[in-house]
Order: C-alpha cells, then structure tokens, then sequence
C-alpha cells in the first residue's frame, strides 16, 4: 500500500507488464530510469556491511528485497523520511538480514511501488526512485519480493472507494454492488492479471540474478472472515465479505504467480485470526499510530512473524 492511509490512485500501463520485463531483461546490463541515465547499483542499508568493510562468511552474501509498504513497514517503528519510501528499521527485510549474519542487505522496498515499479521509475513525492530490479545482479544470493497490492489500485479501492461508499447503504454492500455493475466483479478480472504480473517478475529476477533464491511473501489477512469493525475499517456490513474475498483472492494470485518461485510465503495462512477486527490484530486500522503503524499497514508484530517464515525457509 502507499504512504498514506489513503492508496494511491492505479496505474495503468501502455504495455502489459510481461513485455515491460522482457524489454528490460534484454537491455543493456544496467537498468535505466525513464531520464536514461544510469543509476548505478543501489547502496547497502544503513544496518547493512558497507563496502570494504570485513563480511563474515554466510549463505546468503547479497539479500536484495524487494516490494511495496506491506514489506517497507512503515513506522515500525524507526521510519527513514528521506526518500518517500518510509522502510523502516524493523521490516522484515532488517529482521531477515540479522538473522543471517554476514548477510548484507540492500532493501529497496517503497511504500506506494506496484508491480511496475520493478522495471520503471516510481515517484515518491517530489523524489523519483529507479526500478528496484536496479539492486539485482549476477551475485545477488537471496531477493524477497513482496508486490501486487497496489496494482490497480487494488487496496486503494477496497480502502478508499468501498469506504466512501458506506454512507450510502451502511447495511448493504454498497462497494460490490458498484464494482461488478458492469456484470463481472472488476477487482476479480484484475486479481486474474496480478496473478500474471508476479510471475513476470519472479521470471525477471531470475534472469537478473540467475544465481539467487527467490523468496515470494503473500499478504496478510487484512478484512475478517466474520464480523465487522466500522470504526477500524470503515466498510458497509455487507461489503465485508466481499473485501475479505478480495484479500483471499489477492493471497492466490500471489501464490499462484510465485509458483517458479523457490519459495512462497503464506502470510495469509499465517496471519489468521489477527487481522484488522480481531482482539490481537497484526495490522493497523484507519488512524495512524506514529509510534507503531502507518493506517491499514502492518504492526511490528506481522513483520515479525513475517521474518520468522522467511528465514525458516531459506535456512
């Protein structure tokens, strides 16, 4: 999701986003911004080994992570401000990192990236960040890859439109009624192509870091399976079942696209129970906490268990 507890609008691409990656694979070895200049490769975090600096031995000399602010985690709890991305010192990239010593890691995660943010430029504000596929090489050793909400607009519709629509039919289900107007349920024919965005970009990885173990985390469950919570997440009584499917089916097309990837991380399966309405949530509802959350963003709790799954499989 972005910055704010509002998504950003979608984005739509010229072209379908396999082409975009393909074009990309096959340029010149440095990825380039729209302005053509070459970015470089990005430097290690801040928490990271800087270069020169002594490395223990370890499995995974190089992590790269990868994806939106489900992975930035912002205000959890240390946030850098500088960029617009808002990565925070206790995502689940950080937590992976130290606990696989002698790894260095170089997370270009950014709150607001959707999958085309892989291969072309994201705006952040008055900042322009390079593809994230940038931070890839040929002795990249590990990439966790965390992206497909924002596609879409995807949570920007579930959060924002359904919300505003409640007003009109707070019983009802207003949201669903106005997205599948056109006779099929516009957020599900998008989930279908998501499916295949993932795929592209775990593809694309694998041929810019032919060597690496490719890690895909899911998204948490955000909406309850039962129940309401209106003054947490502001939805229609009736549009909660439909969002609660729409988390499901995004948690598929991401399972679904991550299939040639080396692992898949449940973070659905994982997180049930804990979502935004129940009495241990693991993601923020609509008011920022400064000290905790960004709204509708995860808890330190989520990015935790996050970190627990990732390295229990690439261990």
């Amino acid at each position: 999701m972005t910055r704010s507890s509002r998504p950003t609008r979608a984005t739509r691409w010229a072209l379908p986003l396999a082409v975009a990656l393909a074009l990309a694979v096959v340029a010149s070895g440095c990825s380039q911004g729209s302005s053509g200049a070459d970015a470089g490769p990005p430097q290690p975090s801040a928490s990271s080994p800087t270069a020169g600096d002594p490395t223990p031995s370890s499995k995974y000399g190089t992590y790269v992570a990868l994806g939106d602010s489900y992975t930035a985690a912002p205000l959890v709890p240390a946030t850098d401000t500088s960029n617009g991305c808002l990565r925070s010192t206790g995502n689940y990239p950080s937590l992976v990192a130290k606990g696989l010593p002698g790894t260095q890691l170089i997370d270009v995660s950014c709150s607001g990236a959707d999958s085309s943010s892989m291969v072309g430029v994201q705006e952040t504000g008055s900042q322009a960040q390079q593809p994230q596929f940038n931070a890839l090489t040929k002795s990249t050793d590990l990439v966790t890859v965390g992206i497909g909400g924002n596609d879409f607009g995807l949570f920007g519709t579930l959060i924002g439109t359904c919300a505003r629509l409640r007003d009109s039919d707070p019983t009802g289900s207003p949201c669903e009624a106005q997205l599948s107007s056109g006779g099929s349920d516009q957020l599900t024919r998008e989930l279908r192509q998501i499916r295949g965005h993932v795929a592209a970009i775990v593809a694309g990885i694998r041929d810019r870091a032919p060597h690496a173990r490719v890690v895909v985390v899911g998204y948490p469950q955000i909406v309850p399976a039962h129940g309401t919570c209106p003054d947490l997440l502001p939805l229609a009584t009736g549009d909660y079942a439909y969002a609660h499917r729409i988390n499901q089916g995004l948690s598929d097309a991401v399972r679904l696209g991550a299939r040639k990837a080396d692992d898949y991380i449940d973070v659905l399966k994982a997180s049930a129970g804990h979502d935004i309405c129940s009495k241990d949530p693991w993601i923020n509802g609509q008011a920022t906490d400064p000290a905790r959350a960004l709204a509708f963003h995860p808890f330190a709790a989520e990015q935790k268990a996050v970190a627990r799954l990732v390295l229990a499989a690439v261990s």
